[in-house]
């Protein structure tokens, strides 16, 4: 399997773990809404609901950008070895190495760091369009594509 291929695989496994978590704590919530019973402290209880149904909403966002994230992956071509930066290249650099698909942070592949992001973050921008020899410089600190895969 190529480095490329594990990159996406990694991300890919992180994007469903966060997936299944979401479900399970959304799947949690209902059954808490669903089993909360009205006592004689009415306000309290109503209080209660109020906050599990804040904490489903704020799952259920959370929920559509895992969606978002998966999209975007979707659309990753890794089989392509494009000549400029793009979505799902990997970018060596003379600082760091990443690969653009989904801002996921730091991955580990055959003993070698490579920063998940997104082609919207601000790195990812600077990167998007690039080719080798080109430097980039970000928040005062300069560095060189060295490789583009």
């Amino acid at each position: 399997m190529t480095l490329k291929h594990n990159l996406y695989q990694q991300c890919l496994q992180l994007v469903d773990t966060r997936y299944q978590s979401i479900q399970r704590q959304i799947e949690d919530l209902q059954h808490s809404l669903l089993s909360e019973t009205k006592s004689s402290a009415g306000d309290k209880h109503e209080t209660g609901r109020a906050m599990v149904q804040l904490e489903r909403e704020k799952a259920g966002r959370q929920l559509a950008e895992i969606n978002k994230l998966r999209t975007t992956l979707s659309q990753v071509n890794i089989d392509n070895t494009p000549s400029h930066v793009s979505l799902g290249s990997i970018v060596f650099t003379s600082k760091a190495n990443y690969f653009i698909a989904v801002s996921l942070g730091a991955i580990e592949v055959d003993n070698q760091t490579f920063y998940a992001i997104s082609p919207g973050t601000p790195i990812g921008q600077l990167l998007m369009g690039k080719i080798i020899k080109d430097e980039v410089t970000f928040n005062g600190n300069s560095f060189v594509i060295e490789e583009i895969v």
